[in-house]
C-alpha cells in the first residue's frame, strides 16, 4: 500500500536511457528517493520463524515492495521539483544499516521532453 501523502502522477519513468515515442530536450540532472525501514518488532518475530522454513518470508517482501514504492514516489516527488516531464535510466539500490534497518534507493535522471 503506498503512503497516503504520495505523489498521484502520469509522469512517463522508464529504466531505459530513451523515451518511446518522445524526444529528450534537456537532461535536468539526477533525481532520487529515499527511505529507510526497520521492519518492527512484531513483524520481525514472525519473519524469523517464517526464514526457517524453505520459501518466500512474506513478511520482508511486503516490506521492501511498500518501501520502493515509496521510494519512487519520492523520486517522482523530487522530478517535480526539478520541472520535469519525464524521468529515465530508473535504477533502485538497498543497503543495510546496522541489523534492523534497510535503505532503499530509487533513482534516475530527470528530463524535459520536446513539445
Amino acid at each position: 500500500m503506498s503512503d497516503p501523502g504520495a505523489v498521484q502522477t502520469e509522469l512517463p519513468i522508464t529504466t531505459a536511457t530513451e523515451l518511446a515515442g518522445a524526444q529528450i530536450a534537456e537532461n535536468l540532472g539526477l533525481c532520487f528517493g529515499l527511505i529507510v525501514r526497520s521492519m518492527g518488532l512484531a513483524k520481525g518475530f514472525t519473519a524469523s520463524f517464517s526464514a526457517l522454513r524453505k520459501g518466500e518470508v512474506s513478511q520482508y517482501t511486503e516490506v521492501l515492495e511498500d518501501s520502493r514504492r515509496h521510494a519512487v514516489d519520492r523520486m517522482i516527488a523530487n522530478a517535480h521539483l526539478l520541472g520535469a516531464d519525464a524521468i529515465i535510466a530508473v535504477r533502485f539500490d538497498s543497503s543495510e544499516i546496522g541489523q534492523a534497518l534497510t535503505e532503499i534507493l530509487a533513482y534516475g535522471t530527470a528530463v524535459k521532453l520536446v513539445r
